[in-house]
């Protein structure tokens, strides 16, 4: 990964951008963890509902990772970060 070697200066776009991607992250990751601690306490409550629910629990991790990603490409290009 090469860096940058001098300061990055943001433009004012690019910082609403980049607030507006976090606040997207936020909101990705809240929804999965919220699932995922939902999917578990219906599953604590009815365990012979576990077989239908498990893929909903299963998917979120992935969703999370996928949004880490995302949200890091989309920092890498902002501060023209090049792999």
């Amino acid at each position: 990964m090469v860096l940058p070697t001098q300061p990055v200066a943001l433009s004012v776009e690019q910082i609403a951008e980049l607030n507006e991607k976090l606040t997207t992250l936020r909101h990705d990751l809240n929804n999965s963890l919220s699932l995922i601690a939902a999917t578990a306490e219906l599953i604590r409550r009815r365990p012979a509902n576990a077989d239908h629910l498990w893929p909903t629990l299963h998917d979120q991790p992935r969703k999370i990772t996928e949004a880490m990603a995302q949200f890091s490409r989309d920092l890498e290009t902002a501060f023209q970060i090049t792999r």
